[in-house]
């Protein structure tokens, strides 16, 4: 007796060929981790490839213990090699200090439960409780702000939240998989999209992100995560994209 059975049908896979305009480096979330984000830069460096850019995912904030150094630094560079060459984007904890900025007492308790009190504590302001009140938030807002600077602070708001280079996106937190590079909406871009991990992109674009930590960053159905976690791990991760390759480096 034979009895019926059902063939699987197969997953589809995600088959568009990666076809950066331009080869370009990108480094994950750098979360305070100064130290990291020096000896990462070094191995690129080393790599020796002129006309790659660099891109930033965002999230230079939180969580390590140099963010104030990581502004710093990063400011500094991009003030060198200027905005085309060096693509500094939005992650959702550097909008978080930016809204902190703008609405101490609203915004405050929760920013500091994700990491804004290392934040504080890289500026010398010392933290708040929950229960502080308006005039408290305020004043820690104040001594905030006048250490980070104007030129540091308005650079912070200008920074953009995606960028594209031939199908390639990249944003911080990945994108909405049913909508075009160009009709991305900005929440989405900081914070994420239910749907980025299990719905397939049917436009044929990559999308390189940070945000969602993973054990090792690999190209996976047209995404490519670079968040390794160096705040709690010590791997800051880097990428290099060129046309039909990428390539990974971690500290």
């Amino acid at each position: 007796m034979r009895f019926p059975f059902r063939r699987k049908t197969a997953k589809p896979e995600f088959d568009s060929p990666l076809r950066p305009a331009e080869p370009f480096f990108v480094i994950g979330d750098i979360h305070g981790c100064d130290a990291l984000l020096g000896k990462l830069i070094g191995q690129l460096e080393e790599i020796a490839h002129p006309t790659a850019k660099l891109v930033l995912v965002g999230d230079y904030v939180d969580r390590g213990e140099h963010s104030a150094e990581v502004l710093r630094r990063i400011h500094r560079m991009q003030g060198e090699a200027g905005r085309e060459f060096m693509i500094c984007l939005r992650g959702n904890h550097d909008q978080m200090l930016i809204d902190f900025l703008d609405d101490p007492q609203k915004t405050g308790p929760r920013w500091l439960r994700y990491g804004g009190l290392q934040t504080l504590a890289s500026y010398k302001v010392a933290g708040l409780a929950h229960t502080a009140s308006e005039a408290q938030w305020v004043d820690a807002r104040d001594r905030l702000r006048e250490a980070i600077g104007a030129d540091v602070e308005g650079w912070l708001r200008t920074l953009p939240t995606s960028w594209q280079s031939g199908n390639v996106l990249v944003a911080h937190a990945g994108a909405d998989p049913m909508a075009p590079a160009s009709a991305q909406r900005d929440h989405t871009l900081l914070w994420g999209h239910p749907d980025f991990e299990t719905v397939l992109r049917k436009d044929g674009s990559w999308v390189v992100h940070g945000h969602t930590i993973v054990d090792r960053a690999r190209p996976t159905n047209g995404r490519i995560p670079v968040d390794t976690g160096a705040y709690a791990t010590g791997r800051l991760t880097a990428a290099l994209l060129e046309v039909g390759k990428v390539q990974f480096l971690s500290t």
